[in-house]
């Protein structure tokens, strides 16, 4: 199935209530599964495919904690998911094995997998060394000391550290590399303080010794700064712009909060209220735009569409690990913009756009990928109109994206 996406005008008006935070919503998860029976009492918390799978997962392996019973988890193409639940299921008594989609079997490993092995755990890889499927018999991590290549992926890194406190001797990690997406590991480090652990961090060496997780009352997950992107690229592509995002915050845990600054220069303007934000539109008098998404890969989508729609030069770099998501999306923003009649190329992980007029020739594929449909879904404002192909995977992380749409005029037809 398909969806024919249209919009007659180039008028944004509303509110709009964004889903919480997936990143947060993880890190809550995996407390929580921490804590055991003193849940806690999280307000907002996502509804999304890939933390509903975290929560299921999580919630089959407490059933069985200290069992020694075997359990088989298939997270889907939850990235967040594996990485967590493979951390927190090598620490617990239970055995696990953990599959998931085909696309997943192809993400990376390793590096955590190898890190966990260190640190006194016991995995297994079912058939290709260093990816997924893995099996997992469960015991008491001792901890200690480890170094990690921080330049692959920041979910081995928050993994690891949202465990640290139960190990045996704690966990010094030293960071090896250029962090990527560093701003993760800083909500992660946030979010764990708020629940009374003692961090020491000094540059790239990060100590969490042996403790105790201090429940709370009550946490409120604050919307998605990620999934406000798209909102903000809507403004770019608008002519008149009068519409609230509602609650997100002006000192937020998310790094992708920084595209409230990242989009003033396409003349979208934020004022921060009570509710969340506000946008409005001034003139856009840029030309080109240039971004580094090394520490917020999952903007990059976002920025290059819409430079790309609104015929800017672009020029961008950090884009190594998007070849790693749930699709390589450096290729499929190739394909999709080109098939747009967007000059476009790619040198490395540098990517390159020129200004041209972008021409409807097919419906868009998305590649499985979520933030590949609801990055070309605004364009519908700029074209007229969009085919979209496999519509419901932005349940991975918005599953009402397009509701949304409907409600501030976009006209949607399946097709």
């Amino acid at each position: 199935m398909a969806l024919l996406v249209k919009k007659d005008n180039r008028s944004l008006k509303g509110r709009i209530q964004l889903p919480p935070s997936k990143s947060e919503s993880a890190r809550l998860l995996i407390i929580d599964a921490i804590l055991g029976t003193e849940d806690l009492a999280i307000e907002n918390l996502s509804d999304s495919t890939d933390s509903t799978t975290l929560k299921s997962s999580l919630e089959s392996l407490l059933r069985l904690k200290g069992t020694n019973i075997s359990l088989n988890l298939d997270i889907h193409d939850s990235g967040t998911a594996m990485r967590f639940i493979t951390a927190y299921a090598a620490g617990i008594n239970v055995k696990t094995f953990i599959t998931g989609t085909g696309r997943m079997k192809q993400r990376p490993l390793g590096i955590l997998v190898d890190k966990l092995k260190e640190l006194g755990s016991s995995i297994t890889y079912i058939e290709d060394e260093g990816y997924p499927p893995i099996r997992i018999e469960g015991k008491r991590l001792k901890g200690g000391e480890i170094e990690i290549d921080a330049t692959v992926s920041s979910q081995f890194i928050s993994a690891l550290l949202l465990v640290a406190p139960k190990m045996l001797h704690g966990l010094k990690i030293k960071l090896l590399g250029e962090v990527i997406s560093a701003p993760y590991i800083d909500m992660t480090l946030k979010v764990m303080r708020e629940f009374g652990i003692e961090i020491e961090r000094k540059e790239n060496i990060i100590s969490i010794r042996k403790q105790r997780y201090q429940n709370k009352k009550v946490y409120r997950i604050e919307s998605d700064w990620s999934a406000a992107s798209y909102w903000y690229q809507m403004a770019a592509f608008a002519d008149e712009v009068d519409l609230t995002l509602l609650g997100l915050k002006q000192k937020s845990t998310q790094g992708d909060s920084i595209i409230a600054e990242w989009a003033s220069e396409f003349g979208v303007q934020t004022s921060f209220t009570e509710e969340g934000v506000h946008l409005t539109k001034v003139k856009c008098e840029t030309t080109s735009i240039k971004k580094d998404f090394h520490n917020n890969p999952d903007l990059a989508q976002t920025l290059i569409t819409t430079t790309a729609g609104l015929q800017m030069r672009g020029d961008f770099t950090g884009l190594k690990t998007l070849r790693l998501k749930e699709t390589d999306r450096v290729s499929a923003l190739v394909n999709e913009l080109g098939a747009l009649n967007v000059n476009i190329s790619v040198d490395n992980n540098k990517m390159k756009l020129l200004p041209a007029k972008l021409v409807v020739k097919d419906k868009v594929k998305v590649y499985a990928d979520h933030r590949m449909a609801m990055s070309f879904a605004p364009l519908s404002i700029i074209l007229g109109q969009l085919v979209i192909d496999s519509p419901s995977v932005v349940a991975k992380s918005y599953p009402n994206f397009w509701g949304d749409l409907k409600s501030v005029g976009f006209e949607l037809t399946e097709v």
